[in-house]
């Protein structure tokens, strides 16, 4: 019933949105603005890098704006970038999830979120000449369960286990994969590599396949310490403009498919004692056996 609830209220959020964004360019579109700009779509929870396509010098300012509200600047001499609240007092919109990349103005916002979609443009303005550029976002929501979901793998020991990344993979994506934090395995564009350095090297040694297609990771022959977090990352590049950042991760358990030793010991012991009992039997039945049998009688001793 929660569920079904929460899931209303994140369907109802999301079409709000959009028709925000719709009003907003319609709005704009008949105030003269080009909104053409660059349509983005990403999920809750994404990262996202707007990319300006140049880089700074001393006479440029970059801006960017939000729906009409400046929401960061870098000025000329690259020691003045702002977030929106210190640009915009009282906003705390987006509360330290933008980064400024000071040698490109690329705007970076992180762990986006529905209420986050709009219009956001871009002003770079220089002595000679200034341009525009106007990304149209619509954020579609997730459910908490869904956003903070770890995917489980639970097997023996010997099996094998593919990871799947569940989404279409593109030929411009780039997908990294991590064990506890360590770089095991990267597609990007033609190029992979696997276990680029020692430590991945000896824990996993040919027992890692990469699929250039979807990007999913498969484990042969598994061992007990393959146990942890495989994360995945996946960046989303669309050409120069834009390039969205999405985390997914994976919790593997591996149990052993042998015999602990105390098992084995208890076998062993076992197994001792049922061989003593049975030479233990064997001898009393042929004790008795041998106690039962007749004496044959002398006839020449009753003469």
């Amino acid at each position: 019933m929660i569920k079904s609830m929460r899931g209303e209220v994140v369907k109802v959020k999301s079409l709000f949105n959009l028709l925000s964004v719709t009003w907003f360019l319609l709005d704009n579109g008949a105030s003269g603005v080009d909104t053409g700009g660059v349509s983005v779509s990403m999920k809750e929870g994404d990262s996202v890098i707007f990319h300006t396509g140049v880089k700074t010098n001393q006479q440029e300012v970059i801006k960017w704006y939000y729906n009409d509200t400046r929401i960061a600047q870098i000025s000329g001499d690259l020691s003045d970038p702002c977030t929106d609240v210190e640009c915009n007092k009282g906003t705390e919109r987006f509360r330290s999830r933008l980064k400024l990349d000071h040698e490109t103005g690329s705007l970076t916002i992180t762990n986006i979120t529905i209420e986050d979609s709009g219009v956001y443009e871009l002003k770079i303005i220089s002595s000679s000449s200034s341009s525009d550029k106007i990304f149209n976002v619509f954020v579609s929501g997730v459910s908490a369960g869904e956003r903070d979901e770890v995917k489980r793998k639970s097997l023996k020991e010997g099996e094998s286990v593919t990871l799947d990344p569940g989404v279409m993979k593109s030929p411009n994506d780039s997908v990294t994969w991590y064990f506890n934090d360590i770089l095991i395995a990267e597609i990007s564009g033609d190029q992979s590599q696997i276990c680029t350095d020692d430590q991945c090297e000896e824990r996993f040694r040919d027992r890692l396949k990469l699929d250039h297609q979807t990007g999913s990771l498969t484990i042969t022959d598994t061992k007990t310490p393959d146990s942890g977090e495989y994360k995945l990352q996946i960046i989303i590049n669309n050409s120069s403009s834009f390039s969205i950042n999405r985390v997914k991760r994976f919790s593997v358990y591996i149990t052993g498919s042998g015999l602990s030793s105390a098992a084995v010991a208890g076998i062993c012991a076992a197994v001792v004692l049922l061989v003593f009992a049975a030479a233990v039997g064997v001898g009393v039945f042929y004790y008795r056996r041998r106690s039962h049998t007749a004496v044959p009688q002398n006839g020449d001793d009753n003469l």
